[in-house]
């Protein structure tokens, strides 16, 4: 059986030690010495220059202290084309999400229709950088400050993903990122929040600590986002694997690359001054029909790909249904094919030879 995704574990002794490091401490959550560990390592690779980095307990957290800080129940500008989390943290936050089409090639909300949909309750801009591929940070951000309005992104898929040279998490006026056991780099469940105004960090540090200011204080209103030792632990012993599960994934992104028939599909354009991060491999089908069997027929070989992401977010019955064709059209032909560090060169030759057969 083949999974669209594997998750990357370590040596089991290398994570045992680290846990062996809580035992020893007896300190098992509440930002705990290898929390502390993590984050400042994690803020080491990434190359964080400006943004302060909070760990938490999983990835839609960061989103749902997001809103709650700056979307201020109003209306949220965002994308139709993304994970559920996107859409259902802006509704269960009670704010609107007022959709925007997508661009065709990078498959990220098309910036050129943001300011069309901006009213008087506009409160700010929730992009998703799909797949790891960046949005176009500058005009959405010149938009934003025309606007005044504040700018989180979504970067679930984007770990280690820089743009112009910069960390993609120091964009924004808030980051997220998710560490879910899906993702290359990841503490089996947990997430990240990024934000460069030290303001407003101090909001989010404490709105994911039950809005705690000391012992007995309280600095505002918040929940319990916190990561626990174990889970960083995991994290510990994944990161020195990083060079090797990024190496490992591009292998099979480039073996895809070379080999699939692009004449019957289309491939994600990576936006240009990029350095990617591997993390999914879509690819569109010219019909919703020629996807489906193409998939019959991996399944048939218990091969799994996925239908990343479907259906479109517009069409969710939690929302007002606004028509948004071009990520209509994506979602129903869209498959993210099985990409792991370490998937045998044979499975990517049978994978490739079903579906250019399929056609």
């Amino acid at each position: 059986m083949i999974n669209v995704t594997k998750t990357f574990l370590p040596p089991i002794a290398e994570y045992t030690a680290q846990v062996q490091r809580a035992f020893t401490n007896e300190w098992i959550t509440n930002r705990g010495e290898l929390v502390l560990e993590l984050e400042h390592k994690l803020t080491h690779y990434l190359g964080l220059e400006q943004s302060n980095l909070l760990i938490t307990n999983n990835g839609t957290i960061p989103l749902q202290i997001a809103l709650k800080l700056l979307g201020k129940q109003g209306e949220v500008i965002t994308t139709p084309f993304s994970y559920v989390a996107t859409t259902s943290t802006i509704v269960w936050e009670n704010c609107t999400p007022v959709f925007v089409d997508i661009h065709p090639e990078y498959f990220t909300i098309d910036e050129s229709k943001i300011e069309a949909a901006i009213t008087d309750k506009t409160t700010c801009i929730l992009a998703t950088h799909v797949f790891g591929n960046p949005c176009n940070i500058e005009e959405i951000e010149r938009i934003a400050a025309k606007h005044n309005l504040s700018v989180i992104y979504d970067a679930a898929h984007s770990f280690g993903v820089r743009y112009n040279g910069t960390s993609i998490f120091e964009f924004g006026d808030i980051s997220t990122c998710s560490f879910h056991a899906t993702k290359l780099f990841h503490t089996g469940e947990g997430g990240g929040v990024f934000c460069k105004n030290l303001d407003l960090f101090h909001q989010i540090y404490y709105s994911h600590n039950f809005g705690h200011n000391g012992h007995l204080d309280f600095f505002g209103m918040g929940i319990n986002g916190k990561i626990s030792e174990l889970n960083a632990a995991m994290g510990l012993a994944i990161l020195p694997y990083l060079p090797e599960i990024i190496a490992g994934r591009k292998e099979a992104v480039d073996f895809y690359n070379n080999e699939l028939d692009f004449l019957n599909l289309k491939a994600l354009k990576i936006r240009e001054n990029t350095d990617w991060n591997y993390s999914y491999y879509p690819v569109v089908f010219k019909s919703e029909e020629a996807l489906l069997k193409t998939e019959q027929a991996l399944t048939n070989e218990l091969i799994f790909a996925r239908r990343y992401f479907y259906p479109s977010l517009n069409t969710l019955p939690f929302v007002a249904n606004t028509k948004m064709e071009i990520s209509e059209s994506t979602a129903s032909r869209i498959l993210c094919l099985p990409l792991n560090h370490a998937i045998p060169k044979e499975d990517l030759e049978n994978i490739v030879s079903i579906i250019n057969a399929s056609f």
